[in-house]
């Protein structure tokens, strides 16, 4: 199955949105432009798909993490779990858990807009700690609740893409946060087009086999959406003023 041949069903829509990286802004804005796009365009059963990576590098990853958890018990709104959301609910939920990536990686933008002082001589396991004290309920079980993957008509949604050669219904849920090379240099179908984030590119990337909707919202800011309706595809985009 490729671009040009894969389908949504009939009377459904899909908004994809990539890599959201602590950007509530820009969320908020696609989120807006979303709307008028549905409006302009009615159907029936419209579904939004969040890609994961909800945090990290940028300054709001909680405002993003409570927008998204308002949503994601409507109708419509599939969460996904990227591997920064993965590491930010080890950081909260597993004491003995290496914090020291996580907050090189972006983790320390996450855990400042939680309203804790990050610019002391802080040990990660103490960070850990006074993050998972002030943590809200609802933001632990938005991150437990997200999903590795979703599929709608000739569509596979994960994060980060799939393994090769492995039936979509039998991926490792590590790959599906993490895969990189394997994923990205594989020319032949995966059984359904796979839409992915995780790997930053300039412009939403359309291969036969895939599309690529992160466009490095953190440092490029633009956050983008994948439009897909029967057989085609368009985009939406958020930028920063």
């Amino acid at each position: 199955m490729f671009v040009g041949e894969a389908r949504i069903p009939d009377g459904q829509a899909v908004y994809a949105i990539g890599d959201i990286h602590g950007h509530v802004d820009l969320l908020d804005e696609l989120l807006r432009r979303i709307e008028t796009d549905m409006a302009a365009n009615p159907l029936s059963q419209p579904t939004i798909v969040f890609l994961g990576d909800y945090v990290d590098r940028g300054p709001h990853s909680a405002a993003v993490i409570d927008r998204l958890s308002g949503l994601a018990d409507l109708p419509g709104h599939v969460m996904l779990r990227g591997n920064h959301d993965q590491r930010l609910l080890d950081f909260v939920e597993d004491g003995d858990f290496d914090g020291e990536a996580f907050l090189y990686w972006g983790g320390l933008a996450t855990v400042a807009s939680y309203g804790i002082d990050v610019t002391g001589q802080h040990t990660p396991q103490g960070l850990s700690r006074e993050l998972a004290r002030m943590f809200p309920p609802r933001h632990r079980r938005f991150l437990q609740n997200l999903r590795y993957s979703h599929g709608i008509g000739d569509y596979f949604f994960a994060h980060a893409g799939v393994r090769p050669q492995v039936p979509l219904d039998q991926q490792d849920n590590h790959d599906l946060m993490w895969i990189r090379n394997d994923f990205l240099v594989h020319q032949g179908s995966f059984g359904k087009v796979v839409v992915h984030g995780h790997t930053p590119v300039d412009w939403v990337d359309v291969h036969p086999n895939r599309i690529n909707v992160d466009t490095h919202a953190y440092d490029s800011g633009v956050l983008s959406c994948l439009v897909l309706e029967d057989n085609r595809w368009r985009t939406l985009h958020a930028e920063r003023a």
